[in-house]
């Protein structure tokens, strides 16, 4: 019966040696797994490396002007001043000083332009005025030259009369005579006449005329 054990020990040994060995279904997938995920690395790698060399062969100064850009996009807000608000209260007085100024240059204007009326006034008076001057000095001067017209022309008749008295009776008057006054008459008549009178005269009367008639002559230019 031992024997019969141990015979049926070696052959089930037997029978699992020639049975082929299954392995389990779990450690395969993983081995696949594994090898998937490998290869997918191995491309991700592959990839940035290409990335990197293409970043290396571009111009590094527009890289910089690009990263420049970039960093002054993402620089917070904070670093630019905020812009400054002007409360109504800051520019109030500047706005009354304004209006101050304005007003005070209204008044100036006001004044400056009641004056220039006032100076159009007196320019007026005073052109009215001068014209009546000049006119009150044409009206004088006519009026002289009819007074001295006047004169002369009764001069001239007076003279004339003394001139047709008889000799003797001129003689007298003209004794009685200023010696300026009576020269006067004798140098406006005729030399006949003046002689005939001055001869009735007495001498130093006649003397006087005379040097007062050579005197007036003497006055007059010589060519």
């Amino acid at each position: 019966m031992a024997k019969a054990k141990v015979s049926a020990r070696t052959g089930a040994a037997r029978s699992a040696r020639k049975a082929p060995k299954r392995k389990p279904r779990g450690a395969l997938a993983a081995i696949c797994a594994l090898l998937v995920t490998s290869g997918l690395l191995r491309l991700a790698v592959g990839a940035s490396e290409a990335i990197a060399r293409e970043g290396d062969t571009a111009p590094k100064p527009q890289l910089e002007a690009a990263l420049a850009a970039d960093a002054a996009k993402a620089r917070p807000a904070a670093d630019q001043p905020a812009p400054r608000v002007v409360a109504e209260a800051d520019i109030k007085p500047l706005l009354e000083a304004l209006d101050a100024r304005e007003a005070r240059l209204r008044k100036r204007e006001s004044a400056i332009d009641v004056r220039m009326q006032a100076l159009a006034v007196a320019e007026e008076e005073i052109e009215r005025k001068m014209q009546a001057l000049a006119e009150a000095e044409t009206s004088l001067k006519q009026t002289l030259a009819l007074a001295r017209t006047a004169a002369s022309d009764d001069v001239d008749k007076l003279t004339d009369v003394y001139a047709n008295m008889k000799p003797k009776q001129a003689a007298a008057l003209f004794e009685e005579m200023d010696p300026q006054f009576a020269a006067g008459f004798l140098g406006r008549m005729r030399p006949d006449a003046a002689a005939a009178i001055m001869a009735g005269m007495t001498p130093q009367s006649a003397y006087l005329v005379s040097v007062i008639l050579a005197g007036r002559n003497a006055d007059v230019p010589k060519e």
